[in-house]
């Protein structure tokens, strides 16, 4: 039994660690529950409850620590229960196995015979910050997610936005500072082999690859045929068609070097059965849905108003998956779904800090097995249709 003094105590450093885990650890500004994003901060309640208990005996500390940890587990599962739907059992337990180490170590820290010296508080401190810093390296690594595999296809893609290229358009300062290339592109080619084209007739996708349709330019009927052959032979599409783009331009209005302000990808939708709806007037601010369990977050999409009934959709139809012939295609009413401040991490730098899915959902699609890491982010349920 734990005394009515320990339990309390338990359960207010239990109480702590969630409202830093929810601020400290990134989980509201993230919209995410994980319970693995208490890794880094775990090290600062264990040591505060270390100090407090600091004139008990060894078997109510232990107890005492069991304590908090259980009621750790029971307050982050009914949160991730209630807020998403799910506890995400894995990583809590290694949150629970990770809180008793911090706890052990700390207990040794404070109970350090040399109080009168600065060495325990310079333990106590390296244990914070020790602890941060080595929670954070171990995300990185949890979330980390699969690439493709060697000898993977690659994946085409054809796109009208300003990807390549794209830090300036002045080829004396593309010569001068290299490309700068869009985050977009960097990382979709960083998650598997990835072919960025201008026409989709020469050279055709390989087999077994897939097909990234972004919002692209004005395509002649012989590459749309080669589109809708390429998909209906079996290949995978994933097509991404703005009613009204809001991606930056970077030269003056009416410039054809700009992306197009709206999709030119009627004729296609329109032999698959597909109509897209007008973008809407009164949405002007970024939507966060989820597809499957991933975080996608939308600017102003516009929703498929007719679709074939073999079509699965998501997100008030703005995002829709359908056969077609042999093939699938995943149909996407948002191409600033591929801007960047809009599914980059929190911390430049701190993929696991993600805010959306976006690219790794756009892995899986294009590449088999890649996309996918040991830990996967526990979004708070976001509006699904």
């Amino acid at each position: 039994m734990v005394p009515r003094r320990a339990a309390v105590r338990a359960v207010s450093i239990a109480t702590l660690t969630i409202m830093l885990a929810w601020i400290g650890g990134g989980q509201a500004w993230l919209g995410r529950i994980d319970p693995a994003l208490a890794l880094p901060i775990l090290a600062l309640p264990m040591l505060l409850l270390a100090v407090w208990h600091r004139g008990e005996a060894a078997a109510l500390r232990w107890r005492t620590l069991v304590a908090a940890l259980v009621a750790l587990a029971v307050m982050q599962a009914l949160l991730g229960l209630m807020l998403a739907g799910s506890a995400a059992w894995l990583q809590l337990a290694l949150v629970i196995a990770a809180g008793a180490a911090a706890g052990f170590v700390a207990d040794r820290v404070v109970q350090w015979r040399r109080q009168r010296s600065l060495l325990p508080w310079l333990a106590g401190m390296a244990l914070v910050i020790g602890g941060f810093a080595a929670g954070h390296l171990l995300l990185a690594g949890l979330y980390r997610p699969a690439v493709a595999l060697v000898g993977t296809p690659a994946a085409t893609m054809l796109t009208g936005l300003p990807l390549r290229w794209s830090g300036s358009g002045d080829i004396a300062a593309i010569i001068a500072n290299g490309a700068g290339d869009d985050p977009a592109l960097v990382r979709l080619e960083a998650m598997g082999p990835l072919s960025l084209v201008d026409s989709i007739v020469d050279p055709v996708p390989p087999p077994g690859g897939a097909l990234l349709i972004a919002h692209p330019r004005a395509l002649a009927p012989q590459e749309l045929v080669a589109i809708d052959a390429f998909v209906r032979g079996g290949g995978k599409a994933v097509v991404l068609a703005d009613a009204l783009s809001g991606w930056p331009a970077r030269h003056p209005l009416g410039d054809p070097r700009n992306p197009p302000i709206t999709s030119l990808l009627t004729p296609l939708l329109g032999h698959w059965g597909v109509t897209l709806g007008a973008a809407p007037n009164d949405d002007d601010g970024v939507q966060s849905i989820d597809v499957d369990g991933a975080r996608l977050r939308l600017a102003s999409a516009g929703a498929f108003e007719r679709l074939p009934l073999t079509c699965r959709t998501f997100a008030d139809r703005r995002i829709a998956r359908c056969p077609i012939g042999a093939g699938e295609a995943w149909l996407v009413g948002d191409a600033d779904l591929l801007f960047a401040p809009l599914w980059s991490p929190l911390v430049p730098g701190a993929a696991h800090l993600r805010r959306a899915d976006t690219i790794e959902w756009l892995a899986a699609r294009l590449w088999p097995g890649a996309g996918v890491a040991v830990f996967q982010p526990l979004w708070i349920r976001a509006r699904a249709g």
